[in-house]
């Protein structure tokens, strides 16, 4: 007889891998398969390149849960630096610090533009729109119509490729929900006034983070290393093309491909899946009721064109958002602001540009040359680093980054729910794309923590689809435990 594994994972990011670790360690048998040949960690992996390394997508470790934050020292004990945030807004030729300093902006915008921006505000405050249904009506009525239009509208677009008025409000309440205007304004009072160290406050507030010296993928490469460690096994290039479930044993059988084509096929108890909704529900067999929803799932992909050279251009920040329409690129990073480790030497400038695009459009399928080229051209014009000045480039490409939150996404999320909490009980869905949730990666490393807890205790004990339902989970620094864990607890069934 074949031999029938405890809990397969499917996917090696953070939430996988959080949950195969903790399994793994309480003594359970757990198996990874990860489609990438090279990388665990999927978004939050570290890419390398003649020496370089390069964070996808920038990714700052803090959370507001002690069980992360403890688990983070954990498994990466002695690899920690502390780092300063600085990030600024470019739009209209001109930066802003970010958290906005009220001065600086002030004198950028110019007394009538301000003066319109607040009196948009109070308009917006006076007559909202009643039960706000898009992206564009939350942050209407929320900072004022004259600031959207400059301080949200352009980047928004940029990142999901389709207008303000088709992306649900659910998103902008789970990414910016907590920093209203005021609480803006009075904060950048007191940086303008140099009154503001020291303080907490929201996520996009926080003025300093912790930092893996070498990236985050250090963090997933430590983790992998100790699940195996653990008696775990992790297998790469493996990607899943067929899952089908015995309903008179509940025994799954998983079969997955490697990049030669080979099929490998596995048994299991029970399947733990951070693969998108859409690709795990496609390698059901038979097909679900459900997946003629998950097909209509969408997911944003983009692609970093790194920059490297020499330059004499001061460039402290850890990232640049370019609010501004006249270039394509949507955010900058600056490597050696992460950790001065992320480069081989104490010369080069080392800069991301991330283009945000679909899966086969023409940013997509451009040349690796072609978009350097683009990208020289528009670093140059936003003025972070001259063309002449860039010997070298790479570019690094990212599938299904994030789950776009169309008008239609949560009533096709809710239908998937349904059938496999019906039909599935032994399938859990966890992580971003997983759960088609736009988790940060704490988040994301909480849904699999309380999965594999549930599993452990043999019955639900936390309702995992509540970890980031409300906007200040994870987003202050650590705190207390119970009060992470308080607000998915689930009272447990009681015997019948």
């Amino acid at each position: 007889m074949p031999h029938i594994i405890d809990t397969m994972v499917i996917g090696a990011g953070p939430a996988g891998l959080t949950a195969a670790y903790t399994l793994s360690k309480a003594g359970r048998e757990v198996v990874v398969l990860e489609a990438d040949p090279v990388y665990v960690g999927g978004i939050s992996r570290t890419a390398s390149y003649k020496g370089f390394l390069f964070d996808i997508g920038g990714h700052r470790f803090f959370s507001k849960s002690r069980e992360i934050v403890d688990l983070w020292n954990e498994i990466l004990p002695d690899d920690f630096i502390e780092r300063p945030r600085l990030s600024r807004i470019y739009y209209g030729g001109k930066f802003y610090s970010y958290p906005l300093k009220a001065f600086e902006a002030l004198r950028n915008l110019g007394l009538l533009q301000s003066a319109a921006c607040v009196a948009s505000f109070g308009w917006a405050k006076l007559f909202p729109v009643r039960a706000p249904k898009t992206f564009h009506q939350w942050v209407r009525n929320n900072f004022g119509e004259r600031l959207f239009s400059i301080f949200f509208k352009t980047y928004t677009e940029k990142v999901w490729g389709m207008g303000c008025d088709e992306i649900s409000a659910d998103w902008a309440a789970q990414r910016i929900k907590g920093l209203d205007l005021f609480a803006a304004v009075m904060d950048g009072m007191r940086r303008s006034l140099g009154l503001n160290r020291g303080k907490g406050g929201a996520k996009t507030l926080i003025e300093s983070f912790r930092y893996p010296r070498r990236g985050p993928g250090m963090m997933w490469d430590a983790a992998a290393k100790k699940i195996r460690g653990f008696g775990g096994k992790i297998e790469m290039d493996r990607s899943v093309c067929g899952l089908s479930r015995d309903e008179a044993t509940g025994i799954w059988t998983v079969t997955a491909r490697d990049s030669a084509g080979v099929e490998q096929t596995y048994e299991a108890r029970r399947v733990i899946s951070s693969a998108p909704i859409r690709d795990l529900m496609r390698a059901i067999k038979p097909a679900p009721i459900s997946l003629l929803h998950a097909r209509e799932l969408k997911y944003r992909d983009f692609l970093t064109v790194v920059l490297i050279g020499r330059s004499d251009i001061v460039l402290p920040d850890n990232w640049v958002y370019i609010h501004d329409p006249s270039v394509k690129v949507g955010r900058v990073q600056n490597f050696r602001s992460w950790s001065p480790e992320m480069l081989p030497d104490e010369a080069s400038t080392c800069l991301g540009l991330e283009y945000f695009c679909f899966e086969g459009d023409g940013l997509w399928t451009a040349s690796d040359d072609e978009l350097a080229e683009l990208a020289k051209q528009e670093i140059a014009k936003i003025g972070l680093m001259r063309a002449e000045d860039v010997v070298d480039a790479t570019v690094v490409r990212q599938a299904k980054a994030y789950p776009v939150y169309d008008e239609n996404y949560a009533s096709h999320v809710a239908t998937v729910r349904r059938e496999i909490s019906l039909c599935y009980p032994d399938l859990h869905l966890v992580g971003r794309n997983g759960m088609h949730k736009y988790n940060n990666q704490d988040h994301a490393m909480m849904t699999g923590l309380l999965t594999a807890m549930n599993i452990m205790a043999g019955e639900t004990l936390y309702d995992v689809w509540q970890v980031n339902e409300d906007a200040e989970y994870g987003e202050q620094g650590p705190s207390g435990a119970q009060e992470a864990l308080a607000s998915v607890r689930m009272v447990p069934r009681r015997a019948a």
